[in-house]
């Protein structure tokens, strides 16, 4: 095995270098979407990557980590309080929705549940009590 790169043997050319990425495209293509989308985008993306940590996705167990639960349900939390006026009842209702069923789960993933009021999340929304199903309670 030689110790010299493919590139650099006689006769062979090195391999072209990666384009560099259009930023100015780029800038103008996130610049058409509607914040209502981003924030929403943000929000489902923190609701999967909460659920694998609660170990609810396939393989369960094997990627179970409750300390990384709790930090994506709390940021969810703050980003749904924070944005439910500015995105409406229409998209708010169900990111609230996901967001009570994942601190539920949570709550039953814990083997020493937290007290009402100090579960992930729960200094924005209030205290979680009831079952995934329901409708938060504020």
């Amino acid at each position: 095995m030689s110790e010299t790169a493919p590139a650099d043997r006689p006769g062979e050319t090195p391999a072209p270098a990666p384009a560099a990425p259009d930023v100015e495209g780029l800038t103008r293509d996130i610049a058409d979407v509607p914040a209502v989308e981003v924030i929403t985008t943000v929000a489902v993306h923190l609701m999967s990557s909460a659920a694998v940590n609660l170990g609810l996705a396939e393989g369960g167990e094997e990627h179970k980590d409750l300390d990384e639960a709790r930090k994506l349900i709390t940021a969810l939390a703050g980003l749904v309080t924070a944005s439910a006026t500015e995105v409406g009842s229409y998209h708010a209702a169900p990111l609230r929705d996901g967001l009570k069923s994942l601190q539920l789960a949570f709550r039953e993933a814990s083997a020493v549940p937290d007290e009402p009021g100090q579960g992930p999340g729960e200094k924005f929304t209030g205290p979680v009590l009831g079952s995934p199903a329901g409708r938060s309670a504020r």
